[in-house]
């Protein structure tokens, strides 16, 4: 091949990369900035009311979270894992997650498909005010994520962080699903419709002369109203009474979502309250505890002294053995001055009280007289006594 085609062929997929490259950055942006219009229209679109299904806001916000979530994603490994959907990533990035709704999803009987569970997870984050709770955790788990999907990912990118921070203004809204029906056969995909999006309002400096100059000179007359799609009119339908009560709308949603913060707030205050009077609790503890084992390590040590001046204070083995042997010495001299061995000042066992009292008796005696030794006997009188007479 010439060097001429190679450089072309070279320039070409240059090329094909940079374009891919951009286009994946353009799918995460438009993605990024739909969900953030989601997001607002849902926060305008709340009242007193909860939302469901039924919902037109919802429905979009639901597609383009989905779309979302599996952006990038690398889908099925293999035949025998079927058809994997972002659900497969929640359910083991999630899984650590207390109290979560990750085991009740898997064991409900009507929904079977991996995309229809996680629509189902979806909605029920949603009603419990956790859905951003449950992607922040999921993104902590780096190592799942980058299994699940591919480079360029929103996912995987700082743009994730960035979702969090728009789920939790949900949380100021009370949502009401019901898990059944067409939104979770998960048969049909999502498609998200951009046209409520696409309201385009130019303001008054771009237009030009003419166009001031006619709507200037039409103000005079209500005949002559200029049918200029830029223009704001107020019509009849859109009378004052109907902004008023648009506005009144928007500040109790503006004030919902205060008092949401605001207990939010307070409850981060309250933890920190708490971890600061445990930490408190855990350092007097502490000093407590070092205090105590420092008192111990004198007593200690004043033990050890003591034990060692008594150790001086003792005489030698030597001198204490020579008095052990002179004791047993003279208490032996003393026994045999006294008569025998058994006028000692040892007690007799229960065996030597025993034969003591066997001397009395005519086998004892005899059995004495066969003795040669007469050290350890007692005066037995010759005299006949009357156990000795016959009968």
């Amino acid at each position: 091949m010439e060097p001429g085609c190679v450089q072309a062929a070279m320039a070409m997929a240059d090329i094909s990369m940079k374009a891919s490259t951009r286009n994946v950055a353009v799918e995460r942006k438009n993605l990024l900035t739909v969900c953030r219009f989601s997001v607002k229209t849902l926060l305008e679109k709340y009242t007193a009311e909860p939302i469901d299904d039924s919902s037109e806001e919802f429905i979009n916000f639901a597609a383009i979270l989905e779309h979302i979530l599996s952006h990038r994603f690398k889908g099925s490994g293999s035949w025998f894992d079927g058809q994997r959907s972002f659900w497969d990533f929640i359910r083991l990035a999630c899984a650590k997650v207390p109290n979560s709704c990750i085991s009740s999803i898997e064991s409900m009987e009507n929904i079977s498909t991996s995309r229809a569970k996680g629509r189902a997870w979806m909605r029920i984050a949603l009603m419990e005010k956790r859905l951003s709770e449950y992607i922040a955790t999921a993104l902590r788990d780096s190592r799942t994520t980058r299994r699940f999907y591919g480079e360029g990912a929103i996912m995987l990118r700082e743009e994730a962080t960035v979702l969090t921070g728009m789920l939790i203004g949900l949380g100021a809204i009370d949502f009401s699903f019901c898990l059944k029906g067409e939104a979770l056969d998960g048969k049909s995909s999502a498609v998200i419709d951009y046209t409520p999006y696409l309201k385009f309002t130019q303001s008054y400096d771009y237009l030009s002369d003419d166009d001031d100059r006619h709507s200037v000179d039409s103000s005079a007359s209500d005949d002559s109203i200029p049918e200029h799609p830029y223009i704001p009119l107020v019509t009849d339908e859109e009378s004052w009474s109907t902004k008023c009560r648009k506005m009144e709308q928007r500040f109790k949603i503006v004030n919902a979502q205060k008092g949401y913060l605001e207990e939010l707030v307070r409850l981060r205050e309250s933890q920190l309250k708490n971890t600061e009077t445990e930490n408190k609790r855990l350092k007097t503890r502490l000093e407590e505890l070092q205090s105590q084992s420092q008192q111990e390590k004198k007593e200690l040590e004043a033990v050890v002294l003591e034990l060692q001046e008594q150790l001086r204070s003792f005489p030698s083995t030597e001198l204490l053995s020579v008095e052990i042997s002179l004791d047993s010495d003279s208490q032996r001299i003393e026994g045999k001055q006294n008569g025998g061995a058994w006028c000692t000042e040892k007690d007799y066992t229960p065996s030597m009280m025993g034969l003591c009292g066997s001397l009395a008796s005519i086998p004892s005696c005899k059995s004495l007289a066969s003795l040669k030794s007469s050290e350890c006997l007692v005066n037995i009188s010759t005299e006949n006594s009357p156990a000795l007479s016959p009968s």
